[in-house]
């Protein structure tokens, strides 16, 4: 299994790409005041490898919803990259990255030969997409139970991306993630401590606190026992309703968390939408200097 993680830089037309990607203009024009927060507009979305409620493949109905969604960062789970039928053996990170004019860093949880020789690797995994440059990007293991496997046992396997961005000036970690699905909540378990390890290692090598944000599909409910050692270092940001299934939703299993003492939360709610078999949560946040 592959452990690479690719980073595409999108390109659009010539005058077109400074416009797309730029971050968005603070009042008349004019810098941000030393000790200002920064705001910046984050969402998830588990796009069930770009098919709806109908299961049926339709990539435009989705680039509207995340359109319409106008976030800086979105966290993208169940993206198929070259991976089957299913999705047209279309590469789904590199087309949103696209469509959006942000940048994307896709994360593979499994990367498997192709069908023919010389063809693209078949991958699945989870994406982030920017509007702002990723500085650098990085494919972590989490212990997974592999679902390409028909004996799998607990292992560390990759899939848990991180990007790091410069968000007018600040560096910010957004990390997208997908933990098990199972009702055994054993491997969630040691999913969560194997985030917090990893996002603890962020902190530790920096010298002042680092702005953190996890964007992702948990598989469970906040009140989780699994769940719990999460909400010691982070926020749960409630966006006021459930994400799942999309189609009257009974379950809030999608997050955005954010380090307690680096970003504050203005806002978040739930889209109404059928384009996936969840439902998308955008969040306004601020980030401290």
């Amino acid at each position: 299994m592959s452990l690479r993680r690719r980073t595409v830089e999108v390109l659009v037309a010539a005058g077109l790409l400074g416009a797309a990607l730029a971050p968005p203009a603070t009042a008349a024009g004019h810098g941000r005041a030393p000790g200002q927060s920064v705001p910046l507009r984050v969402a998830t979305y588990n796009i069930h490898a770009g098919s709806g409620t109908d299961n049926v493949f339709d990539l435009d109905r989705q680039v509207a919803v995340l359109r319409d969604l106008d976030a800086d960062v979105i966290g993208l789970q169940e993206v198929d990259v070259h991976w089957g039928g299913r999705s047209e053996w279309r590469d789904l990170a590199a087309e949103l990255g696209r469509r959006l004019r942000m940048h994307v860093s896709f994360a593979p949880i499994y990367s498997l030969d192709p069908v023919a020789e010389g063809g693209p690797r078949r991958e699945f995994g989870v994406a982030v997409l920017s509007r702002y440059e990723i500085v650098s990007a990085e494919n972590h293991e989490l212990t997974r139970l592999s679902t390409q496997d028909p004996n799998p046992v607990p292992a560390p396997a990759p899939g848990f991306g991180e990007v790091v961005l410069k968000v007018r000036g600040l560096p910010v970690h957004v990390y997208a993630t997908h933990l098990d699905y199972r009702g055994d909540p054993s491997v969630r378990i040691a999913q969560v401590a194997d985030t917090r390890r990893i996002m603890a290692e962020d902190q530790a090598h920096e010298r002042r606190p680092v702005r953190q944000i996890l964007l992702g599909d948990f598989n469970a409910p906040p009140a989780a026992p699994e769940l719990a050692p999460l909400w010691e270092e982070l926020t749960d940001i409630d966006p006021g309703g459930p994400t799942y299934p999309a189609r009257n939703p009974v379950q809030r299993i999608d997050y955005v968390a954010v380090s307690k003492e680096t970003v504050r939360v203005r806002d978040a709610a739930v889209a109404e939408t059928l384009a996936s078999d969840h439902r998308p949560v955008v969040a306004d946040l601020l980030l401290r200097r």
